[in-house]
């Protein structure tokens, strides 16, 4: 288990960014009205934000940071790195940050370079992040995640289609001398890899036009090799088994309780399985909160996407003591305990 603590920073704001097209469940032609209903009350999915053909998950976080910078102030030559997370890139190569460095107008002395993690990147970028300016002595930087899963989600699978919304989000981090510490606690199963998958475009298996050809696994579920493949019931049982397992040592580790903390945030994986985990901890309803109702899972956009859509006057107004858990793809999971103190958090976009 890797757990330690980083000092001497401060989330400075949080923003996010949606595309403006909606699709509901209600209206996904795969499912029957009574699969419908099974796969709201379960997953707790009735709509998602889907990308226009052509739309990258980094044009939502260039829209996302030129808004957070612009009401934080910054200066563009004040930043001094640029960490993109996210499984959906722009490019096999370059990486993604160093064209985001460009689009941004950044200066050429900025550091900028990918972390290609999905539903844990929350709490595995921000230790990223804040290594850096506590140790490299930087002063300011911003973390960029998010993706478009819309685009390796096979239309006609309904076990993975449904589920996942696209979007993209930027939190501005600084260094800060009185800034309350951040306690992380990081793991992963590599074991599991297989449980979220895509088969080809890698290395390991490169494209070839047996890639593109589409199987029926069964009804209702035609995929391809370039398509997300998801086994829900070794996620499911990762979920409610090893997270909860992780959190409860990491509350031991760091003497707290469910009472010590304002708000816990998890990833918006699926509502009966994030319900078991609220449960199993003992956090009370009124402190967990979701935006996997309108907007699905949406990968490691979803934690700060949360943060902005359902607690944005909370953030902006008061000195918040947050307890944060990302999990899945990988296997891979991680938490963060962390103090926000009046941060800026603009109004959702959508483009």
């Amino acid at each position: 288990m890797a757990f330690f603590t980083t000092q001497n920073t401060k989330i400075a704001g949080i923003a996010a960014a949606v595309p403006k097209t909606q699709e509901s469940n209600w209206d996904y032609e795969l499912l029957s009205e009574t699969e419908k209903k099974l796969l709201v009350k379960t997953t707790g999915v009735e709509t998602r934000r889907v990308a226009k053909k052509g739309q990258a998950t980094s044009d939502f976080c260039l829209a996302a940071a030129e808004k957070l910078l612009a009401e934080l102030n910054w200066k563009k030559d004040e930043i001094d790195v640029v960490i993109f997370l996210s499984q959906s890139r722009d490019y096999y190569l370059p990486a993604t940050a160093v064209i985001l460095q460009d689009r941004l107008g950044l200066p050429k002395s900025t550091m900028a370079f990918d972390v290609g993690l999905g539903c844990s990147g929350f709490p595995y970028g921000l230790s990223v992040i804040n290594s850096l300016l506590s140790n490299a002595g930087l002063e300011k930087g911003l973390l960029m995640m998010g993706d478009i899963s819309s685009a390796t989600c096979a239309k006609e699978d309904k076990s993975t289609y449904p589920l996942f919304g696209d979007a993209g989000t930027v939190i501005a981090v600084e260094r800060d001398t009185n800034a309350n510490s951040m306690q992380f606690q990081l793991n992963s199963d590599g074991a599991g890899h297989e449980a979220i998958i895509i088969r080809d475009g890698g290395i390991r298996n490169l494209v070839s036009e047996e890639s593109f050809r589409k199987e029926n696994i069964e009804k209702g579920i035609t995929r391809s090799r370039l398509n997300l493949t998801l086994n829900g019931l070794d996620v499911f049982n990762f979920s409610i088994t090893q997270v909860p397992k992780s959190l409860r040592a990491f509350l031991e580790k760091t003497d707290t309780n469910a009472e010590d903390y304002d708000y816990f945030v998890m990833h918006q994986a699926n509502k009966l399985m994030n319900e078991s985990i609220r449960k199993k901890l003992k956090f009370p309803v009124e402190k967990v909160p979701y935006s996997i109702k309108e907007l699905g899972n949406t990968s490691s956009a979803s934690i700060p996407l949360t943060m902005v859509t359902q607690m944005r006057e909370k953030l902006q107004e008061e000195n918040l003591q947050l307890l944060l858990s990302g999990f899945g793809v990988g296997l891979s999971w991680g938490v963060v305990a962390l103090n926000t103190n009046k941060i800026i958090c603009p109004e959702l976009l959508e483009i």
